[in-house]
């Protein structure tokens, strides 16, 4: 299973995101691939909103990284597992190999002030605010879970679209949340841009 974060709004003191589901559809009449839209993301801003230094010169300087930190994560691919997480007492998705830091989950919160670097998953209603937050989380949790079940591999990529690397519109919030006790099975189908 491949899930896809596209940042869609960076600002001074965070960035929004929309987290997608990459789906392959085989059947009698339809076959290819599309992404399901999941939900929002929340992150603290990326690291060109802090400096000017180039990407490379900060990530390869551990002092100037510690300096500018919190920021988000580098746009890559990286693997998703989840493990025990001693600080929120819980299981949680963890991104492996991701360049100059450590212990970058996928977790509940509602404001940057709720992450040193970690991905906020919920529905971004407000202007760098995401809410429903737990309840997005057990979705995608329960999402990896099946996955893992079924031998796949899970993998999240982290990209800006080309087009909207500049000033992108606002993101709209997820259709609907899902039920308390049993976790909504439909997701939104999305045409891929690719």
């Amino acid at each position: 299973m491949e899930l896809v974060l596209t940042r869609i709004a960076k600002r001074k003191s965070y960035t929004i995101g929309r987290l997608f589901i990459r789906k392959k559809v085989e059947g009698r009449r339809l076959s290819g691939e599309g992404m399901a839209l999941l939900c929002n993301t929340l992150e603290p801003p990326v690291l060109e909103q802090k400096t000017k230094t180039p990407e490379y010169e900060v990530m390869s300087s551990p002092e100037r990284m510690a300096a500018l930190k919190p920021f988000a994560i580098p746009e890559g691919h990286y693997a998703v597992v989840i493990t025990w997480s001693e600080r929120f007492k819980e299981w949680l998705p963890l991104l492996l190999g991701v360049p100059g830091f450590k212990g970058i989950r996928i977790h509940a919160g509602n404001t940057v002030q709720d992450t040193q670097g970690c991905i906020l998953v919920g529905e971004n209603r407000q202007p760098g605010i995401v809410l429903n937050s737990r309840r997005w989380l057990r979705r995608l949790k329960q999402l990896i879970v099946e996955a893992k079940e079924r031998g796949e591999g899970v993998w999240i990529k982290v990209e800006t679209p080309r087009q909207s690397r500049e000033e992108p519109p606002p993101a709209p919030a997820p259709s609907s949340s899902p039920k308390r006790g049993r976790a909504q099975t439909s997701l939104r189908t999305v045409k891929s841009e690719e």
